[in-house]
């Protein structure tokens, strides 16, 4: 009987395993006019610098508000935050919702550099 709250304790402890960051991938889905490019970090986050082309939305508005930016399940869509863990945690509730091409691109900081800016 003990073991049933030792388990319970050990599994709230453990990270939440969300999507994977693909940092290739998203450079190469940036090259493609249609994707479609999302911060979801908040607004002042946002303001403070982004990547050209950038919609805002934040992570925790994005499922109320994706089919307004894209209503097609199968475009491609790149996240990005500050980190990853909230782009990562976007991208599995997008995927929850049937979008098929979600790319976790990680943080804004490690991703910017590697996108072709003109």
């Amino acid at each position: 009987m003990r073991l049933l709250p030792l388990l319970l304790t050990l599994s709230l402890s453990l990270p939440v395993v969300a999507g994977e960051i693909d940092r290739p991938a998203a450079v190469q889905a940036l090259q493609m006019p249609d994707t479609l490019l999302i911060d979801v970090r908040s607004s002042e986050e946002f303001a403070e610098g982004s990547i050209p082309g950038a919609i805002n939305i934040e992570e925790s508005a994005l499922a109320g508000s994706i089919a307004e930016v894209a209503p097609d399940k199968d475009a491609t869509v790149v996240l990005y935050c500050r980190t990853g863990r909230r782009s990562s945690v976007a991208q599995d509730e997008l995927q929850a919702l049937g979008y098929r091409n979600v790319i976790n691109g990680g943080g804004y900081e490690e991703l910017l550099p590697l996108l072709p800016l003109d």
